[in-house]
């Protein structure tokens, strides 16, 4: 987990100084907010703890940050605006607009994909897991720049196999949100909740298309 914060932390000050050069001061800041907000959440964190961990002064934040929320939102808006959205267009576009025989082979495609960008992201996912149900700014960002770019798409794809005759007939929000709760609970059980458990991802994958393709209830012959 060290190593995928330290990859992620690189990520995130390399989109930042894209829009301006960083001082080391603020790198540090950055650094030590984004450890604090993914161990204890935004509101259990202080400044003050934030300053120390940082190794600045308190005031030092507050040069650069107006408040603790300006903080969070300068962490966490290029990661949604240009590492999540552009991943979302770009690799998940691989998954999106690929052809598939059958929606069992499109579920482990999806599964597999988002799985590997939970397990490269988990700190990011950790902190907008904490902090998008209590900040509109955030869940504004997250509405614009992430949902419609696989939404409608996702709709073609099952009223193609509903044609197929592979689903049943129900609303394809439907059939997306049903999917996704399977999907993400692993994805989240995985990669935040219990990432040291011994996971076997290949059968769990499996176990999860096959209770998305056919419930609970036993095949009787």
């Amino acid at each position: 987990m060290a190593d995928e914060m330290e990859q992620w932390l690189s990520s995130l000050l390399r989109l930042n100084d894209e829009e301006e050069k960083m001082t080391d001061k603020q790198i540090k800041i950055i650094q030590a907010a984004v450890e604090i907000f993914a161990e204890k959440g935004y509101s259990a964190t202080s400044t003050s703890e934030i300053a120390q961990k940082a190794g600045v002064a308190e005031g030092t934040i507050f040069r650069h940050y107006k408040t603790k929320k300006d903080l969070l939102i300068s962490i966490v808006t290029p990661i949604m605006s240009k590492l999540v959205a552009p991943f979302v267009l770009r690799d998940f576009h691989k998954v999106l607009e690929s052809e598939y025989e059958h929606f069992e082979d499109f579920l482990r495609a999806v599964m597999r994909n988002r799985l590997e960008f939970g397990m490269k992201n988990a700190p990011i996912i950790k902190i907008m897991l904490h902090e998008i149900p209590f900040h509109p700014e955030l869940q504004s960002q997250f509405r614009e720049q992430i949902v419609p770019k696989v939404a409608q798409r996702l709709e073609r794809i099952v009223e193609h196999f509903q044609a197929n005759g592979e689903l049943i007939d129900m609303p394809p929000m439907t059939v997306m949100r049903m999917g996704a709760s399977v999907i993400i609970g692993y994805i989240l059980t995985r990669c935040i909740i219990n990432p040291e458990n011994s996971w076997n991802d290949e059968e769990e994958i499996e176990r999860a298309v096959q209770f998305i393709m056919h419930g609970l209830t036993p095949v009787r012959g």
